[in-house]
């Protein structure tokens, strides 16, 4: 084994024990950049992220300019996470399951008869557009099923 020039005064001292010693504790603590373990963890899981989503890579020779680079063509597969929305704004999903069970499938008919035969003869009475009507008949029905029915509930998956 050679013997670094940095070692100091006393190299004339050191046998070749402390020749080897010398020569591992100066080479000992360099990185590997091929080892993972290395690499620090935030670049790493970017760099990890990256090759999940492409799906097709292809690499080809540019303009011929004596030139080392080459040009990288990737499809990449775009995820997108779900935006929750608040209960305002959600879609508002009656228990329908209710409806299997006669009695409340009749009380449901019954309630939803009396309003729209009352909202018939309001219209009757005064004319208006077909998006008054429209507006009309999709209140009763909201109002209707969630008086009887109620609303579903929601089980997100955590």
């Amino acid at each position: 084994m050679e013997r670094p020039e940095y070692v100091g005064e006393r190299e004339d001292q050191s046998n070749s024990n402390g020749n080897e010693e010398i020569q591992l504790g100066s080479t000992g603590n360099q990185r590997n950049p091929l080892d993972p373990n290395w690499i620090t963890k935030a670049k790493y899981d970017r760099d990890a992220a990256m090759l999940r989503t492409m799906e097709d890579v292809r690499s080809s020779k540019g303009a011929d300019i004596a030139s080392d680079h080459h040009l990288v063509v990737a499809n990449l597969k775009l995820k997108l996470k779900k935006n929750w929305t608040s209960g305002q704004t959600a879609i508002q999903r009656f228990n329908t399951a209710f409806l299997r069970d006669a009695d409340k499938l009749n009380e449901f008919k019954i309630a939803l008869n009396n309003r729209l035969q009352a909202l018939q003869d309001l219209l009757k009475e005064e004319k208006s557009n077909m998006e008054d009507n429209w507006k009309g008949i999709k209140e009763t029905l909201t109002s209707t099923c969630q008086e009887v029915l109620g609303l579903k509930k929601h089980h997100h998956k955590e």
